[in-house]
């Protein structure tokens, strides 16, 4: 019997997917529409290759029944042939909110999980590029803040940015498939959920349609740049020498001190919060330090320090 022709949303998921390069493949998987999409495609795209792919389902234990929705995802997979493994996280306050706390642990699980070889295949869409970009715009933290979720970093993957939400939706549709609709994803007291379903609306009512794509452009261009100062940056020298950043320009000292405020532990920094910092280098009045997430910065001996916030900010 002739295989049934894909239908147009499912083709352009799986041909996003086959422009990736050869590999061992582990698609992360919440039951949303997004990375159910994704995991049908991987599945189908890898069984022609004749390469590997799996899936996990990482259960952040954040709602009622989330075990059950985790268990009940895994069997959605293996309904196509696809292996997946459940594992549980420990989702640990970051000082971010949950949502970066959630995130962390999620990356780390994938992290600790992945084998000798393997891919992690994300599936984030264009729409959570467009979303990524206003929320950088509103901290206003730069032009890296700008440039959203690179395609590909370290060993993870992001092959359908290109492709709207509306896609990987009707591809479930077009496959019978049943995505797990996230109660969060419609819980206006976060920020991201506010961007999708209040200022992104807005913007294409008030602009006309394009938005999301043209925020999708801002990223790719502001991570263009982002990348060149980031080589300048890696040959600034000491970021914590108060006379060194004093002498630096204005741009690539705010830059440096983003770096390493990020090295440090330090995570949504602000500009606020990069403004305070460097205010320490550029008008020292013998102020007593910063408070930044996670931690402190603190000015001693013509240096900079970052207190973590577990220890004690009076030593």
């Amino acid at each position: 019997m002739a295989r049934r022709a894909l239908g147009p949303a499912t083709l352009a998921v799986v041909q996003a997917v086959d422009t990736l390069a050869p590999a061992l493949w582990l698609v992360a998987c919440s039951g949303g529409a997004d990375s159910l999409a994704l995991a049908w495609a991987a599945h189908h795209v890898a069984g022609k290759r004749g390469t590997t792919v799996r899936a996990l389902v990482v259960d952040h234990g954040m709602q009622p029944d989330s075990d059950a929705v985790a268990a009940s995802t895994a069997e959605g997979l293996a309904s196509f042939g696809l292996t997946a493994e459940v594992i549980r996280v420990d989702v640990v306050d970051s000082g971010a909110g949950p949502e970066a706390s959630a995130r962390e642990a999620r990356y780390a699980a994938l992290a600790a999980a992945v084998r000798d070889g393997e891919r992690v295949l994300l599936g984030h869409t264009l729409d959570d590029q467009a979303e990524t970009v206003l929320l950088g715009l509103a901290r206003g933290s730069g032009v890296r803040s700008l440039a959203g979720m690179p395609a590909s970093r370290g060993i993870f993957d992001r092959p359908l940015l290109e492709l709207g939400r509306a896609v990987t939706v009707a591809a479930c549709a077009e496959l019978g498939l049943a995505p797990w609709v996230d109660p969060m994803n419609a819980d206006r007291r976060f920020a991201r959920v506010r961007v999708r379903e209040v200022v992104l609306p807005v913007l294409e009512r008030e602009l006309g349609p394009g938005v999301r794509e043209a925020l999708a452009r801002t990223a790719a261009l502001s991570r263009e740049a982002a990348d060149l100062v980031d080589g300048l940056v890696g040959e600034a020298g000491d970021p914590t020498d108060c006379l060194h950043l004093l002498g630096l320009a204005p741009g690539l000292r705010r830059r440096l001190l983003v770096e390493w405020l990020a090295g440090a532990g330090a995570s949504d920094v602000s500009a606020t919060h990069v403004d305070a910092v460097e205010r320490l280098v550029t008008h020292w009045r013998g102020q007593k330090g910063v408070d930044v997430p996670g931690g402190r910065v603190v000015r001693r001996d013509g240096r900079l320090h970052f207190v973590d916030r577990r220890e004690s900010w009076g030593r």
